[in-house]
């Protein structure tokens, strides 16, 4: 039995397995970097233990930190959740040497699914179809996939569409799968840039059971990893359905699969489908699974590590579940990472945090940040998982987003908007979805030109003089004067001037806003009557960031000086970092001559890499990055000089 277990991870999946634990009433174990220290997993914990230093390397990759943290902390299992160490077979042969119950699959079965290409190679022995690698790609074989043999999750992954590009395409991946996984091995294999990426969520006993739960569809991608899944998958036949499922349990049966694992597959238009990988381990997007079947995957992971034997089958699927993931980045500007301080994560219509049990309840919140969470350079930017249940899928669809279009999320640019507008899609309502979804919808979804609402703007102003009013509303005069003045400029750039004079009755005579009268005002909500519609909107302000949401959406503005210093000068060939980082590989030095869109220098932050390219042809006369060191946003990171033109 187990009295105490460890999770070897961070953030929402070490909370989402401490729920489970605490309904089993197991005592849980948290290991934390020093940025978690104050990290809501480590709080949540019965114990915690330190692992020194910021980095994934330096901590939730050590495997002998966190062994030694289990036998210091008196646990008996470890969970290693996903990512980090999950898939490390080394790592669950030293749980299992300690002398603890490791909450996965057997080492060995770790080892033969380690690799993508042995993987390939299995799989196609025991008869399950799989997508060849191409080892002597001719002109036709285009376009092909480059993929990390031992990574995943869009690491090391490169579409090559030319043969002149996959020179420096293998390079790129080999670099980043060599940092992000210890080895350089790559393949590439054919690209569908319209297939499907559907998964099955396996379970299996040591007395021979294997069960195929249900699948899921996570096609809906940005740079190869997923963003919105569902399940069941929309539009998929039965008689795939049942094809899937034979493959996924006889690729579990081929290595002696035992706990929670998924089988994952491309699924092509003409419907034939081929096996990607097997995730041996727990995925990010197992809640719309346990949402349409009731089962907590969990705690059938930690009784199946304690010897206990599955039923003969699994129970049936109920409804459909759809889960959007909250992200930190900026998908106008290439889904850049961002860091800063979390003022606010709020869904009001979310009735349970984690939580196994399906349906009626409706919406569930998965998340490893909270309100005052400071989200680092360190670790993926998934601030949390909102997934939503409803006996149909276009229900589910509209609860979820409807509910991300009335969250309050300060402090942070995020992709809750593109993730609204992706769910309302009609080609989305219609199940027409594909790993290449969001490419070819971006003009809808990223639509360009002002976003911002100018009576958001008018309602920031508005609270800002409520929170200054004392006797008198603020503007207020026996005689005409001149109107209130407030600056703010929106995510998108817009400024917005906001100028009004307010009457006796409430009218607000502004200027270049819609007419309107104001029906009442405080510092933290404005109501406000528009073309004979009552619009409210609640605004919160944190130093010179205000936030501005209705039920229609919501603007995050900076607020303006009246009078704005003179602004500094900036080189047009001056390159600043788009983010804060870490440099990992620089491309070219001082002196060199260097073309439009040509790499420079890689920038990794959260998990990703970031390309910074010369901004137009010319001389690369200034170089102030070298691979290691970490820049803050805005920092100055290279300079490119239109060359001199040619003596006459």
């Amino acid at each position: 039995m187990i009295t105490s277990l460890l999770v070897a991870n961070r953030g929402e999946i070490a909370r989402r397995v401490f729920r489970t634990c605490r309904d089993l009433g197991i005592a849980t174990v948290a290991v934390h970097s020093d940025p978690d220290a104050d990290a809501p997993h480590t709080r949540e914990a019965d114990t915690a233990v330190r692992l020194p230093g910021a980095t994934a390397a330096d901590t939730y990759l050590r495997a002998d930190l966190i062994v030694r943290a289990a036998l210091d902390a008196g646990a008996d299992a470890v969970h290693p959740g996903y990512g980090f160490l999950s898939e490390n077979a080394e790592f669950a042969r030293a749980v299992l040497d300690a002398g603890l119950i490791w909450i996965g699959p057997p080492p060995a079965a770790i080892a033969a699914m380690g690799s993508k290409t042995e993987a390939k190679r299995l799989m196609a022995a025991a008869g399950v179809p799989v997508l060849g690698a191409v080892e002597n790609p001719s002109p036709s074989d285009y376009p092909l996939l480059v993929k990390a043999a031992a990574g995943g999750g869009g690491r090391g992954m490169r579409v090559v569409r030319t043969p002149d590009e996959l020179a420096g395409q293998l390079a790129a991946a080999r670099a980043e799968s060599a940092k992000a996984f210890g080895s350089d091995e790559v393949f590439c294999e054919p690209y569908l840039p319209t297939g499907r990426h559907i998964e099955v969520q396996l379970m299996a006993d040591t007395h021979g059971t294997v069960w195929a739960v249900g699948e899921r569809d996570c096609s809906l991608q940005r740079r190869h990893q997923k963003v919105i899944e569902e399940a069941p998958a929309p539009g998929l036949a039965e008689a795939d359905r049942t094809e899937l499922y034979a493959a996924a349990t006889a690729a579990a049966r081929a290595i002696g699969y035992t706990g929670a694992g998924t089988a994952e597959f491309l699924l092509g238009p003409d419907g034939r489908f081929w096996f990607l990988e097997m995730n041996t381990r727990l995925q990010v997007e197992h809640p719309v699974t346990e949402c349409v079947t009731g089962l907590d995957l969990v705690a059938l992971q930690l009784r199946v590590a304690e010897g206990e034997a599955l039923p003969a089958e699994p129970p049936p699927t109920r409804g459909h579940a759809i889960e959007a993931r909250l992200y930190a980045e900026d998908p106008a500007a290439g889904w850049a990472p961002q860091t800063g301080t979390l003022h606010a994560l709020e869904l009001p219509s979310v009735q349970v945090a984690f939580a196994a049990a399906p349906g009626d309840t409706g919406l569930r919140l998965d998340s490893g940040a909270e309100a005052g969470s400071t989200v680092g350079i360190h670790y993926d930017p998934m601030l949390a998982k909102v997934i939503a249940w409803a006996p149909t899928r276009a229900a589910a669809a509209r609860r979820l987003a409807t509910a991300l279009a009335r969250a309050r999320v300060h402090g942070l640019t995020t992709n809750r908007e593109l993730l609204v507008a992706a769910l309302r899609h009609p080609a989305f309502l219609e199940g027409r979805v594909h790993t290449a979804f969001l490419t070819e919808h971006a003009a809808a979804l990223l639509p360009a030109g002002p976003k911002s609402d100018p009576l958001r703007a008018l309602a920031a102003a508005l609270a800002d003089a409520a929170a200054r009013r004392t006797a008198l509303p603020s503007g207020w005069r026996n005689l005409p004067s001149q109107p209130q003045s407030k600056r703010y400029r929106a995510p998108d750039g817009t400024e917005h001037e906001v100028r009004y004079r307010l009457g006796r009755r409430g009218e607000l005579d502004t200027e270049g806003h819609p007419a309107a009268t104001l029906l009442s005002a405080t510092s933290e909500q404005v109501v406000l009557a528009v073309d004979g519609l009552r619009r409210s909107f609640d605004v919160a302000r944190y130093g010179d960031l205000v936030h501005v949401d209705e039920p229609a959406g919501s603007t995050a503005f900076t607020a303006l000086e009246r009078f704005p210093a003179p602004a500094a000068h900036t080189d047009p060939g001056a390159l600043l970092a788009p983010m804060p980082g870490i440099v990992v590989r620089v491309a070219a030095a001082p002196g060199d001559t260097v073309t439009a869109g040509q790499p420079l220098l890689w920038l990794e932050a959260m998990k990703m890499e970031h390309r910074v390219t010369a901004p137009a042809d010319g001389v690369l006369t200034e170089l102030h990055a070298a691979p290691g060191r970490q820049v803050e946003l805005g920092a100055l990171l290279a300079v490119v000089k239109p060359a001199a033109d040619p003596a006459p």
